[in-house]
């Protein structure tokens, strides 16, 4: 992977957030006000997984190309 293959998906990420800010931003208050109150435990469980998800992913993608 490239740096700029990395900024690009990066981009994309900003992109898609951004896009979910302005179509709904009464959803994302509440998914924000979910994340406040969750444990920290719980945050880092679900992010290491997130990561992994997206490692392997990024991984699949490489083979692919």
């Amino acid at each position: 992977m490239t740096v700029t293959a990395l900024l690009q998906a990066v981009a994309v990420v900003l992109a898609i957030e951004g896009l979910l800010y302005a179509l709904a931003p009464g959803a994302m208050r509440r998914a924000l006000a979910t994340l406040l109150a969750a444990p920290e435990e719980r945050l880092r469980t679900g992010g290491l997984v997130a990561a992994a998800i997206g490692i392997a992913v990024a991984w699949a993608l490489r083979g692919a190309a």
